[in-house]
């Protein structure tokens, strides 16, 4: 493949991270298409398999080497995250039927929500954070008690 062309890869694979919740796999995957981009570009002159070969063993490479490092790096030291977070009561800004998805905010930063929960969560209540798992937080509704209602 033509230098370009995988670097144009490496540029969707790191776009696709940054806009999903892909949790930290396609951006070693994009890194390793860049660097074969870059290694083309610099006349390394691979034929197509070694240009693959080379692609994949050093994505999986990237990949076990420095996924957890990364991860911990950026994730890992938020304030509430992980167990820390479990409890927490956040906004919802749209009904979620049970197994449906939101997003909330949670310790300054937008989560993917997942409702875990039995019942639907209105719009504008409150939900409460029962675990996070990778970069998704699973949420349920806050059960209300006849007292609260007045």
């Amino acid at each position: 493949m033509v230098w370009w062309l995988w670097l144009l890869v490496g540029g969707v694979f790191v776009a696709l991270e940054l806009l999903g919740d892909a949790a930290f796999y396609l951006i070693f995957l994009g890194t390793a298409a860049i660097g074969v981009g870059v290694l083309q570009f610099a006349g390394a002159d691979l034929p197509i398999w070694g240009q693959w070969l080379l692609f994949a063993v050093s994505a999986i490479v990237f990949m076990v080497f420095f996924r957890k490092k990364l991860y911990d790096r950026i994730r890992g030291n938020l304030p509430g995250f992980g167990s820390r977070s479990e409890g927490e009561v956040v906004n919802v800004s749209e009904d979620v039927p049970r197994g449906g998805r939101t997003r909330v905010e949670l310790c300054g930063t937008l989560w993917t929500a997942t409702n875990i929960g039995t019942d639907v969560i209105p719009a504008g209540t409150q939900a409460r954070v029962v675990r996070t798992r990778s970069t998704q937080v699973e949420i349920a509704a806050i059960e209300r008690s006849a007292a609260d209602d007045g």
